[in-house]
């Protein structure tokens, strides 16, 4: 298996991860992420309504940004959080970011799609 480019953790801005995680189709991935584990891109965005080109951007900005470490196996890409990085960095940023996004989706309108 082999590494892409991405940031060291002492390399990791708060701005950087905060910009990444603003975005809801990302914020929505992190969530499926926390909830699985390490799994293959394919298999995370499987359920989310967005073009295979999008999803690789969003896994990107993710990557580079720190919040997620990737590696190639093949033709496929293993992700995972790197919450430990962020919860040394950032103590309790990742579970309220997650948590508020879980509350929000929980109280959304009838109709819209709600995150695992």
């Amino acid at each position: 298996m082999r590494e892409v480019s991405q940031p060291a953790t002492e390399a990791i801005r708060l701005v950087d991860v905060l910009r990444a995680l603003a975005d809801p189709v990302r914020l929505d991935l992190v969530l499926r992420l926390d909830r699985m584990g390490e799994a293959f891109c394919n298999a995370i965005g499987a359920e989310i309504d967005v073009h295979q080109t999008t999803l690789s951007h969003h896994y990107r900005v993710l990557r580079e940004a720190g919040v997620t470490w990737t590696k190639v196996q093949g033709r496929s890409r293993l992700v995972r959080l790197r919450r430990e990085d962020l919860d040394a960095l950032f103590p309790g940023l990742l579970d309220s970011v997650l948590n508020a996004h879980r509350r929000t989706r929980e109280n959304a309108p009838a109709g819209t799609t709600k995150a695992p």
